[in-house]
């Protein structure tokens, strides 16, 4: 593993070899459960075929395997109307794939293969139920890789199914060449002298953590017949392109392709997790000859002119008009995340575009939400075909306060329902549309994603309604020792008062947070609570779900209970919520964790004496500030990536903007020279500020690779620690950037929290 400590591993483990030898072959089980990606249905004549994407951590490998289960759905004419999915025998790996995309019709799949280097091609291969039909080799010199994921994701068929759009990197700039001698050579062109190379031209902006490395995000055309591939001309370098779609069909009109564009003509800051990023929906124009479209460059139509964020484009059906989703209030306040919006606009029957468009809000957002009423959009995405067979209601999966749930939205009533069980705690999230029924998963902190099937009925009102039902196995089998361990976990939500309700705090801000709280049904048989790991989110304006998270799984069947805490600031609770935190982190994010923590105890869910920290990222700032402002609160802590000092990381990270930000409340502080004043505030108010009062022994876990939080903010609190003389062990990954999601660090990594956690809870 490519990990190292400081110090020997005798010095580091103040353990047995038997602990770990035990713990990590128990770990390994809960690491290696599959993990359910996408899924697609597609109708037959005796019902649906069903496609599901599975990925499984490949520990020897250090990456994850990607494989494909296939299925057919057989609905029963039976009284109780049975639904049955019978699985192929055994999944399909697909090796070295990047991504795979079937087609509208289900009779067509391609398969994308990024090379692994900077000089092989890329590999499209056409599948058909039988065979490979073609298989097309991508030189670096049209374009380098695909982009498979994250915000400029977009692979899109056509309705004919004859081409494929994509979002790929833009060939490379051409690069000064110069000769043995050390000249200048006009040509670019390398000859093959020895002494000949390659220079390295003009720095570019990347849009930072998990985009090193990668080049400017571009749309191209493959036609799936002949290989030959186009690249779209007429975007602007300055707009990053993703998520692209095709117009509806018509005959006699032009075809579009209709995409997200985000702005980085300045600079271009850190886009992974920040939904602030100023977007657009746009449209480009495309010949039925793809040689008309090499010597033509036709203007880009921008749709969403009017507001500043426009992302996941959608057509209806019908084809009358665009949907799509906008961050608006994340972009116009600064924040990293916050509360989503919906909107539609008319699509052209005819050719033009029209010069203005009028956005129609479709779900606004909700800044203070009623008890038990929708708290907002947080749905960061729509399905590729989202709709039912009426063609116009929606289904969508959201954040509803600590649930994922899912959604029905009627876009001519305006009428929005939840389609996942109203007296669920589980979280949901659907998969695919099988007509007017659903393919979803559904998980829990104590229960492996299962998938589950919504038959949709009507009451007697002609209300329709989801009658939910587990799918057969072999979807998502755990070994008998996991199934054991977790049979005995139980979960609930707690709802907290928030302490110290300021008046000048908005309505919604002074609602009660919630958390979620995992136990062992056998916890205080002998008349004590099991250990507490406090858990905190990243973000901070993200959300910890009522979800599967195999991490902390293993932490709760090995003696653990968990309090898992969704402070204010987080997703999912209205908007108000979640901007009263901007300005004032570290001190109300901290003191509504201590309110979760001081509930528990009181409800005598929690021993005082053995309680643990645990987060990352922002939740790393959280546990290093609580270990300094409660310092006799826990017993033992775990940093991931922590933000120690706003004021060293502020110069060096892809997110200068959040910095200040979270730190005074606003964006309109943000410079790029920070002033004496801006740097007094911002150590003011992070965790190295208590360094002096920190006691607690402290595990961190580093990657060289974050540009998020760059190591160096971990080490200079480390290092700080070391010299008041707190206890620390520090494990340091080479190769992981800001997650530490590589399957080798994330079994390393809460193999060893374990670990340091047992020695100071005496488990």
């Amino acid at each position: 593993m490519d990990s190292y400590g400081t110090g020997t591993v005798k010095e580091l483990d103040q353990t047995s070899e038997e602990e770990y030898a035990t713990q990590s072959k128990l770990i390994k089980e809960f690491i290696t459960i599959p993990t359910i990606d996408k899924a697609w249905i597609f109708n037959s004549g005796s019902g649906s075929q069903a496609m599901v994407a599975m990925s499984q951590a490949n520990l020897l490998a250090n990456k994850r395997r990607k494989f494909m289960l296939s299925g057919h759905i057989s609905k029963e004419e039976s009284s109780d109307q049975s639904v049955n999915f019978h699985w192929a025998p055994f999944p399909v790996e697909m090796t070295g794939a990047s991504a795979f995309v079937p087609s509208p019709s289900g009779l067509k799949l391609l398969v994308v293969r990024n090379p692994d280097d900077n000089e092989s091609p890329t590999k499209f291969e056409i599948w058909s139920s039988s065979q490979l039909d073609k298989e097309f080799h991508i030189p670096q010199k049209v374009h380098g890789s695909v982009y498979v994921d994250g915000w400029f994701e977009g692979i899109s068929w056509n309705s004919d199914e004859t081409r494929v759009a994509y979002v790929a990197e833009e060939p490379s700039l051409p690069k000064p060449t110069f000769d043995h001698l050390g000249y200048y050579k006009k040509d670019n062109c390398l000859d093959k002298d020895i002494g000949s190379w390659k220079g390295q031209g003009d720095w570019e902006e990347e849009w930072g953590e998990a985009y090193a490395g990668k080049k400017q995000p571009a749309l191209f055309v493959i036609d799936v017949d002949s290989g030959e591939v186009e690249h779209i001309k007429g975007v602007p370098r300055s707009i990053s392109v993703g998520q692209v779609v095709w117009s509806p069909s018509c005959k006699g009109s032009a075809k579009y392709l209709v995409f997200a564009g985000w702005l980085g003509d300045k600079r271009k800051f850190g886009i992974k997790y920040c939904s602030n990023r100023p977007c657009a929906v746009y449209a480009i124009r495309l010949t039925d000859d793809p040689k008309d479209n090499a010597n033509e460059a036709f203007p880009i139509h921008n749709f969403t002119k009017s507001i500043s964020s426009g992302f996941s484009p959608r057509f209806s059906k019908d084809g009358k008009f665009l949907l799509f989703l906008s961050a608006k209030t994340a972009v116009d306040s600064g924040a990293h995340g916050a509360t989503e919006s919906l909107h539609k606009i008319n699509w052209p029957s005819d050719e033009k575009l029209p010069e203005s468009t009028d956005i129609v809000n479709v779900i606004q957002v909700v800044n203070c939400p009623d008890d038990g009423c929708f708290p907002g959009l947080y749905a960061t995405g729509l399905l590729g075909d989202p709709w039912l067979s009426d063609g116009h209601t929606l289904i969508l999966s959201s954040y509803w306060r600590s649930c994922r749930v899912i959604l029905s939205l009627n876009l001519l009533s305006g009428e929005l329902s939840r389609v996942s069980p109203n007296d669920s705690d589980y979280s949901w999230n659907v998969l695919a549309l099988d007509g007017d029924n659903i393919v979803a998963v559904s998980s829990s902190p104590v229960s492996v994603p299962e998938i589950k099937y919504g038959k949709k009925v009507l009451d007697s009102a002609g209300k329709p309604s989801w009658q939910w039902s587990k799918i057969q196995k072999p979807i998502l089998t755990c070994s008998e020792k996991v199934t054991a361990r977790l049979s005995s976990l139980q979960f609930k939500i707690l709802k907290i008062p928030i302490s110290n309700v300021s008046e000048c705090l908005t309505e919604g801000a002074k609602k009660p947070i919630e958390a979620i709280y995992v136990s062992s049904s056998k916890s205080k048989e002998n008349g004590k609570c099991d250990p507490l790991v406090v858990v905190v989110h990243g973000g901070p304006h993200s959300i910890a779900p009522c979800s599967f998270s195999k991490s902390l799984a293993y932490l709760s069947s090995i003696g653990y209970s968990l309090l898992i805490v969704n402070y204010r600031g987080s997703l999912g609770f209205g908007e108000d919520a979640l901007q009263s935190l901007p300005g004032k982190v570290g001190s109300q994010d901290v003191n509504d964790v201590l309110s979760a923590v001081d509930h528990a105890v009181e409800m005598g869910l929690a021993d005082p004496s053995r309680m643990t920290l645990l987060g990352g990222s922002h939740g790393g700032f959280l546990t290093t500030h609580l270990i300094g402002q409660a310092p006799d609160k826990f017993v033992a802590a775990a940093a991931r990536n922590p933000v120690c000092n706003l004021a060293s990381m502020v110069g060096i990270t892809d997110i200068p903007d959040w910095c200040f930000f979270e730190a005074y409340g606003d964006r309109t502080h943000y410079t790029e020279a920070p002033s004496p004043e801006d740097m007094s505030r911002l150590h003011q108010m992070s965790p190295i500020s208590h360094i002096s009062k920190v006691k607690t022994p402290t595990l961190f876990l580093l990657g060289t690779m974050d540009l998020r939080v760059p190591i160096s903010n971990g080490f200079q609190y480390v290092r700080a620690l070391k010299e008041k003389g707190v206890e620390v062990k520090v494990l340091v990954f080479p190769n992981d950037n800001h997650p530490l999601d590589r399957p080798q660090t994330d079994y390393e990594s809460f193999l060893n929290i374990a670990v340091w956690f047992n020695k100071y809870c005496k488990l």
